[in-house]
């Protein structure tokens, strides 16, 4: 058991609170037995599980342990103020892992089973990245594709955000001007949101296959991305406020899509 917080290795797990250092080793941090759970359902991806037994309640002890020999993955066992040092949880659980980031390429999909993906321009919040992963997931979407300058995927308030989903939908990083010629190359029903479009987003018949399109939180869809749109959906308001927030709006636009495809598949 490691008892020391100056060890080499609780040092890197400290790390990885910061984006270059996530970058750099391609791992990222969880914590919480929800979310442990979740990764070790995917043992290959983990790649040190981190355990302070004298956090771990005692109900659930003999459960975990079970789990986790059953995932053989490697186990590092710390003391309760080591897990402390590099913990994010005001009352740890006494279970957090180091997982390796899985990224896909734009070249993978096949736009003829590619299903339902979320674009994302630029997002800056991480809080709303993983609300948005969390959502995709539900409405039995693949993936999102980030555009741009977008916040991580990994940063600890996305992965919080996203409840698990990060293990069970897939992500790719592009810029526009890759998006934009992969698009030329590819016929894939696009849908962008504005509050300028003209047309309510509740009018348009969504296929199995396609893409939704969201801008930043402060600017909007860019332009370029506007005109590789083949449809433009407004969200109408009725209130003072001009705008909501994206990962709400998305979560709308997404409900209507999933919507759609249960009554088109009750028919």
């Amino acid at each position: 058991m490691i008892t020391s917080t100056a060890n080499e290795r609780v040092k890197a797990i400290r790390k990885l609170r910061e984006r270059k250092y996530r970058q750099e080793s391609g791992v990222f941090y969880i914590e919480g037995i929800r979310i442990v759970r979740e990764a070790i359902s995917r043992p290959e991806r983990v790649e040190t599980l981190l355990l302070a037994p004298e956090l771990l309640a005692e109900h659930l002890r003999a459960e975990v342990m079970q789990q986790i020999e059953s995932a053989r993955v490697a186990v590092l066992e710390v003391s309760a103020a080591v897990f402390a040092s590099f913990g994010l949880k005001e009352n740890p659980q006494g279970l957090a892992a180091v997982v390796r980031q899985e990224w896909h390429e734009l070249s993978s999909l096949d736009p003829l089973h590619m299903g339902l993906w979320v674009g994302l321009d630029s997002v800056a919040d991480p809080g709303n990245l993983g609300t948005i992963m969390r959502t995709t997931d539900a409405v039995g979407g693949r993936g999102i594709l980030l555009i741009d300058n977008c916040t991580d995927p990994y940063d600890p308030s996305a992965v919080r955000g996203s409840m698990g989903a990060l293990f069970a939908i897939e992500l790719i990083k592009t810029d526009t001007a890759s998006y934009r010629r992969w698009k030329e190359q590819h016929t894939v029903f696009t849908v962008g949101t504005s509050d300028a479009a003209s047309v309510n987003y509740q009018s348009v018949a969504y296929p199995e296959n396609m893409l939704l399109l969201m801008g930043s939180e402060r600017e909007g869809l860019h332009p370029d991305l506007v005109q590789a749109c083949d449809q433009m959906v407004a969200l109408p308001m009725a209130g003072r406020s001009d705008s909501l927030n994206l990962a709400v709006a998305t979560g709308v636009t997404l409900y209507e899509i999933f919507n759609q495809h249960l009554q088109r598949g009750k028919k």
